[in-house]
């Protein structure tokens, strides 16, 4: 099978069947191609906002300590074969294809047996296992991909550590209406007696994390806002003081201050608890400094100043203007939109469009879910009269540019689908 061939399989899976919670198709998916899961170690994260900065960090602090890192991560930006990586390199087009045909006869197997179809995202879930088995990996850093405790992911046994990012409003139609019940969904993957540590939390959520460890007789350690001091906020570099120790990191926003935190106090568990000895003070250093993570107000030009983020959910959208009247409030600005109809996106436009020179709003390419550039204008509209629809993200980017002057700067923002085009335009590596 050819590498094309094999992202066509998948599409024509994804178009089957969307986003299907539940662990039994999976779990006989792996059990028949013999449960690499179980030959491997994890970092399970889950979380509603910070899952993919905070992986980031984690696993780029392993890597710097020498070992042999799995990253597992959805969606991807640019390329599909992001979700699957060792030490930071993407799995080769020839053993994807290969593994996707191996699949294929398993998932017919699994019909003629009476089992449903596995989705997308659980064959790329068992893809993920086999290539960090088949490749030695020492540890994997796993993010979920919707919820918790049905997230095909969860059929692992094997976790070391668990992580909860931010918890907040988002999926709502697969994981509840109140932010207890999303805790609820996403603590799942909490493991008996397995360390867990959490981030700061709105005090719903902390309830349901407490309960559920205690529950699960998991130790739970927690990131504190009294822990965090001395926070310089910056483009480029940032820096901040857990337990008076002083931390730097290159990724932008001032959320990710709380995400760097989140993964010291990760890799100290896994360094004091878990037995990664070879973790060591100067390696976390490095590892939070080296991490890079795409589309999370990632600086994409620098004249003028253009900025992406895939701030797509309320509470994304306020960290997002948080950062903006942090970095920019004496700057002109000038936004692009893009979302998905399923999206908060009332929330998401009344939080950020408001104070936009211009907001320029467009459709993400080739996805039924992408609401159209003529109605995200109109809700745009309603808290910016200054808006105009744009026939592509191309034209979108082409007119902001035309219009922005050296000093002002360019957000673009809403969907993680449409910004990988952004980055492609301006050719950023």
């Amino acid at each position: 099978m050819k590498y094309v061939d094999a992202l066509a399989y998948i599409e024509e899976i994804g178009k089957l069947k969307g986003s299907v919670l539940g662990l039994e198709s999976v779990r006989e998916l792996c059990r028949r191609w013999g449960n690499p899961q179980d030959k491997l170690k994890f970092v399970h994260i889950a979380g509603t906002n910070g899952k993919g900065s905070t992986l980031s960090f984690i696993s780029t602090i392993l890597k710097e300590s020498g070992y042999k890192v799995g990253r597992y991560i959805s969606p991807t930006i640019r390329e599909y074969r992001e979700r699957f990586q060792v030490n930071e390199k993407m799995i080769s087009q020839s053993a994807f294809a290969a593994y996707i045909e191996q699949l294929q006869g398993l998932c017919d197997a699994m019909l003629a047996d009476g089992y449903a179809q596995p989705t997308a995202f659980e064959l790329e879930t068992a893809i993920a296992f086999r290539y960090f088995a088949d490749k030695g990996c020492d540890i994997v850093v796993l993010e979920t991909g919707l919820g918790g405790i049905d997230d095909a992911t969860n059929i692992i046994s094997t976790t070391v550590l668990s992580v909860l990012a931010s918890i907040s409003m988002d999926h709502m139609q697969f994981l509840g209406n109140t932010l207890e019940e999303i805790a609820d969904k996403k603590c799942g993957i909490i493991k008996p007696s397995v360390p867990v540590i959490s981030t700061i939390q709105k005090q719903e959520a902390l309830d349901v994390i407490r309960a559920c460890a205690k529950r699960n007789n998991s130790p739970l350690e927690l990131l504190e806002k009294e822990q965090i001091s001395k926070v310089k906020y910056g483009l480029g570099k940032q820096s901040f003081y857990l337990d008076k120790v002083k931390y730097e990191i290159s990724l932008n926003g001032v959320w990710q201050i709380e995400n760097a935190a989140l993964a010291v106090k990760a890799a100290h568990i896994l360094r004091d608890v878990c037995g990664y000895n070879r973790i060591t003070e100067e390696k976390v250093q490095k590892g939070l400094h080296n991490a890079t993570w795409q589309a999370r107000c990632q600086i994409v030009s620098k004249k003028p100043l253009f900025i992406i983020d895939g701030a797509h959910n309320e509470d994304a959208a306020l960290r997002l203007r948080e950062t903006i009247d942090t970095y920019f409030a004496d700057k002109r600005k000038f936004y692009i939109m893009g979302m998905f109809r399923d999206k908060e996106v009332e929330k998401v436009v009344a939080t950020i469009a408001r104070d936009g020179e211009m907001v320029l709003t467009c459709q993400t390419p080739n996805n039924p879910r992408a609401m159209s550039s003529v109605e995200l204008a109109a809700l745009v509209s309603r808290v910016n009269h200054r808006v105009t629809c744009c026939d592509s993200v191309e034209e979108a980017v082409e007119f902001a540019c035309s219009m922005a002057d050296k000093d002002d700067v360019i957000i673009a923002c809403g969907s993680l689908a449409y910004l990988g085009k952004i980055i492609d335009i301006f050719d950023v590596k």
